[in-house]
């Protein structure tokens, strides 16, 4: 399932913190703060913590709080369970199990166990009280810092995009698709995404990738855009959107929305706010390369 993810760091105590924010909460490696404990092997802190009958109660509790789909029998089992010689669970099974969204596992780069920052206060708390003060001290200071700010405010520019464009293939649903077959609906969403990339870039989708094969490998003709053609191209899905619903025929759209197009160029080009927000997205970017060279 794909989210809206943005992935940062904090130094506590010497040890490096992946932090990621995922639909706007924020969640903290249980890994790295394990390491604090057990450099060698984190997973065993975290499994040991799991043990202990007080900790399902509160994971429990959180889900209760927080998920709707909670599964409280399984919960149950697990909390009767706990703080006997036998009882293990791990992460991953707690997860499977009870379908708990507090605490998540990620495989691949920046891979391990993360949880809810409410959640891994518990968890660093458990490790260390001192170990917690420290965490919460950096974490506070991460929500401040105008760098991971910027980040969030420009991923959520850029979502923005995205957004709109469901708002453009649904009026393509709602205004065109009803009377095409099959195959057509399928031709014609990806006509009606060219005519945005005709009006704005003069070109579709399939010569920029020939133009281009050197960069289809890691995105396209979008991906590679500037901010101003960005913020242009959402105001044009919104505004073929309305073109569509209206029955303006496609000829006469691409004539209208690349006139709009060049209208926009001219008057944003030079806009203060559109420079602002291209020095955060330069920001951004320098702080994603940074963190790809640590890692």
């Amino acid at each position: 399932m794909k989210k809206d993810l943005i992935k940062t760091e904090m130094i506590v105590k010497d040890n490096i913190v992946n932090v990621i924010r995922i639909n706007g909460s924020n969640y903290i490696s249980l890994t790295d703060l394990a390491r604090y404990a057990n450099p060698e092997e984190p997973k065993i802190p975290i499994q040991t913590w799991m043990r202990n009958k007080n900790v399902i109660s509160f994971l429990g509790l959180w889900e209760q709080m927080h998920n709707q789909n909670f599964k409280g029998i399984e919960f149950e089992t697990f909390e009767n369970e706990a703080g006997k010689n036998s009882f293990y669970l791990s992460p991953q099974k707690w997860i499977n199990s009870t379908n708990a969204i507090g605490i998540i596992s990620k495989s691949g780069n920046n891979g391990g166990t993360y949880a809810h920052s409410d959640i891994a206060f518990e968890f660093a708390s458990w490790l260390s009280p001192e170990f917690k003060l420290y965490l919460i001290q950096e974490f506070e200071r991460l929500k401040k810092n105008e760098a991971y700010q910027n980040q969030i405010e420009w991923h959520a520019n850029r979502m923005l995009s995205k957004v709109n464009y469901l708002i453009h293939t649904d009026s393509i649903k709602k205004n065109i698709i009803p009377i095409l077959s099959d195959k057509q609906k399928n031709y014609v969403y990806a006509e009606e995404a060219d005519v945005l990339n005709v009006a704005l870039f003069g070109m579709t989708a399939k010569e920029w990738r020939e133009k281009h094969p050197d960069l289809t490998k890691n995105g396209n003709m979008r991906d590679y855009t500037d901010l101003l053609h960005l913020i242009i191209l959402s105001n044009l899905e919104a505004k073929n959107a309305d073109l569509i619903a209206s029955g303006v025929p496609q000829k006469e759209r691409l004539i209208i929305l690349n006139q709009s197009a060049k209208n926009q160029v001219e008057l944003l080009k030079n806009n203060k706010n559109i420079k602002e927000l291209e020095k955060l997205e330069n920001n951004v970017n320098k702080l994603e390369l940074r963190d790809k060279s640590i890692k």
